[in-house]
């Protein structure tokens, strides 16, 4: 059963929602969910039931504008310190870019890695003039395409008020038509 909590799409097992990163915090947001988020919390809280009210909101933009179109930039930390800040101690961390020519991902800090990441997006989606998007006036149909295959968002675990990510485990935004202001959304649902 999916249930609107908030703008969210619960279900017993996942959250939809977008967010996008950049490089210095805009605007802070704390609120308390509204009902129905009970069930998604006690699943992930090891059977402890927590009351509506208990159920925590946290948001936080983070804007960046790249000096390159394209780039990959690792912003674990930041969203390690939003997560601090949010309070909660057990929950779930949503990170989002707000344009749809960004993406962010999880994967392993490594240069080699990233270059490598980069070059097999160019192989699948390459920079060329010939999109039908670019009739419209853009130039960027590369970065639409490029976009979808590293996945817009991701929700990341929360325990004991830190991300609960594996030991390679990085967060990344990733811009594909940049050079100019684009925001992140950092969302944290969970219990105090």
């Amino acid at each position: 059963m999916a249930l609107r909590v908030a703008g969210f799409v619960v279900n017993e097992a996942s959250f939809a929602v977008g967010l996008q990163p950049s490089v210095g915090l805009t605007v802070s947001h704390i609120s308390k969910a509204k009902a129905g988020v009970r069930g998604i919390f006690s699943l992930l809280s090891k059977g402890k039931e927590y009351r509506e009210d208990e159920v925590k909101s946290y948001t936080e933009y983070l804007v960046f504008e790249t000096k390159k179109r394209r780039e990959m930039v690792h912003i674990t930390d930041e969203v390690e310190r939003i997560v601090g800040r949010s309070g909660v101690r057990d929950g779930l961390c949503f990170v989002s870019p707000m344009h749809i020519t960004a993406a962010v991902y999880v994967n392993d800090l490594e240069s080699g890695l990233i270059e490598d990441i980069g070059k097999w997006l160019e192989e699948l989606a390459p920079a060329r003039p010939d999109y039908k998007h670019h009739r419209t006036g853009e130039d960027n149909g590369d970065a639409h395409l490029k976009s979808l295959l590293l996945h817009h968002e991701t929700t990341l675990p929360v325990t004991n008020g830190k991300l609960d990510l594996g030991t390679w485990q990085r967060v990344f935004y990733a811009e594909f038509d940049g050079q100019r202001r684009k925001r992140v959304i950092v969302k944290v649902l969970g219990m105090e």
